[in-house]
C-alpha cells in the first residue's frame, strides 16, 4: 500500500519530478541559451527581458485558465444543451485534484513539451538576469565608527 506522504511530490518539484528528463533538459538548455545572449546585453535589453518574464504564465496558470475555462463551458453546456455536458465539469475537477496532490494530469505533459515552465523555472531566468544586470553586486563596506 503506497503511503499518502510517498504519493504526495514537494511543491516546488512535483511538475519537473513528472515531466521526462529530456523535456527538462530542454526547457533547461533553451533557458540557458537565452541567457547566455543577455550575457553581454545592455540594461535596457535586460530590463525589457525582465518585464517578458513577468508576463509570462507558469504552469500553474494555464493549467486554472484551460480548467476553468473547461469547467464553465461544461455548466453551461449542462445547463443550456444537455446535462450529460456536467461530466465536463467533473472531468476536469479531478484533473486538478491531481495536479494538487502530484504535480501531474494528462495536460501537463503537452503543455511542458510546449515549452511551459514552472514558476521556479521563470524564476531562476529572472535571478539570472539581474545577476547580469548588477542587482546583487558586493554591498560596500561600512566605513568604521
Amino acid at each position: 500500500m503506497i503511503m499518502l506522504c510517498e504519493f504526495l511530490q514537494p511543491t516546488a518539484s512535483r511538475v519537473e519530478a513528472n515531466t521526462s528528463d529530456h523535456v527538462n533538459e530542454r526547457i533547461a538548455r533553451e533557458t540557458k541559451e537565452r541567457l547566455a545572449a543577455y550575457r553581454n546585453a545592455s540594461r535596457e535589453a535586460i530590463n525589457a527581458r525582465l518585464m517578458e518574464l513577468d508576463r509570462e504564465w507558469d504552469i500553474e496558470r494555464v493549467l486554472e485558465a484551460n480548467a476553468g475555462m473547461v469547467g464553465l463551458t461544461g455548466a453551461v453546456f449542462a445547463l443550456t444543451v444537455h446535462r450529460k455536458f456536467a461530466f465536463l465539469s467533473a472531468f476536469v475537477g479531478g484533473f486538478l485534484f491531481l495536479h494538487a496532490l502530484q504535480g501531474w494530469c494528462p495536460p501537463v505533459p503537452i503543455l511542458r513539451r510546449n515549452g511551459v515552465r514552472t514558476a521556479r523555472e521563470i524564476n531562476e531566468e529572472r535571478i539570472a538576469l539581474m545577476k547580469l544586470r548588477g542587482d546583487f553586486s558586493e554591498p560596500r563596506e561600512e566605513p568604521p565608527i
